[in-house]
């Protein structure tokens, strides 16, 4: 990057085909998890995906910013020699590719959302959900394990596996998914994850919804989990206030790819097919 700092990206597919597609993965503050969703597109378009800055095989120290995370973007789009691309957002990576859209609409081919952006208040659903998912007892190891100044590496895989297994679903097999991720999204930049969230909350992207919807490109979607705890609601009003559809894939949390697969690579490769083919 222009300040020396080194990104790890990763590529599938021919890149000589455009545009390509850059999914662009959420936390704010883990590295890349969206390997087993590129390969469902990645015949159609090469699918490029990186690390951001801070997180993954992309180590950096400093202060956090949506601006600095919208000049990686495009400084990685300069790089690959890519004037325009698909972007497709999941959960924080959706606040990041509006934003990066509300700065370089002239470089977004198409746009596809998953599991958020999530505007108005969405937490008091997302918090009454996740209680009713949880036991009492879970809920009082996560908020004692969220007190501690220092965890251990077991007290931090209980602690993400407690707070992502209601993710899902299937509680079941919710526990199964978030305990895997838990030991492989790490380590977690919890500083990145704090400066962004209060830039957030100073700068919500609700204030920006109408600039947002005029430079939106022809082909924008939504598309959400049914059973996420992050209230579906919010999305729906999103997608009113944007003027774009909304997808509800049934059965399915916050990583639908993970409950229901067949039915989100039928979806991704249409959205990529109608994208590249037109």
């Amino acid at each position: 990057m222009t300040d020396e700092a080194q990104l790890r990206w990763m590529a599938l597919g021919d890149t000589t085909r455009q545009p390509p597609v850059v999914m662009l993965h959420g936390g704010p503050g883990l590295p890349d998890y969206l390997g087993d969703v590129a390969p469902m597109v990645a015949d159609l378009a090469p699918v490029y995906r990186y690390d951001q800055r801070g997180t993954g095989q992309s180590p950096w120290q400093g202060r956090h910013s949506f601006a600095r995370h919208v000049d990686d973007l495009a400084e990685l789009l300069d790089a690959w020699d890519v004037p325009k691309a698909v972007l497709i957002g999941h959960s924080y990576g959706t606040d990041l590719a509006s934003r990066f859209c509300l700065t370089h609409p002239d470089r977004v081919a198409a746009m596809l959302l998953m599991c958020g952006p999530f505007v108005g208040d969405w937490r008091t659903g997302d918090r009454a959900e996740r209680g009713r998912r949880m036991s009492a007892a879970q809920q009082e190891q996560l908020r004692a394990l969220e007190e501690l100044p220092h965890r251990t590496e077991e007290q931090e895989v209980e602690l993400l596996t407690l707070a992502w297994f209601t993710d899902h679903a299937d509680p079941e097999r919710g526990w199964h998914w978030a305990a895997q991720g838990a030991r492989r999204r790490r380590p977690i930049n919890w500083a990145m994850n704090s400066e962004l969230g209060k830039e957030g909350r100073a700068d919500p992207l609700d204030e920006h919804l109408a600039e947002l919807r005029a430079c939106l490109p022809a082909r924008a979607e939504l598309l959400g989990g049914a059973d996420d705890p992050r209230p579906v609601a919010a999305l729906e009003v999103l997608a009113l206030r944007l003027d774009i559809p909304l997808t509800r894939v049934d059965d399915a949390g916050h990583e639908p790819w993970l409950e229901q697969p067949n039915t989100m690579r039928a979806h991704l490769r249409r959205f990529v097919q109608r994208t590249v083919g037109s």
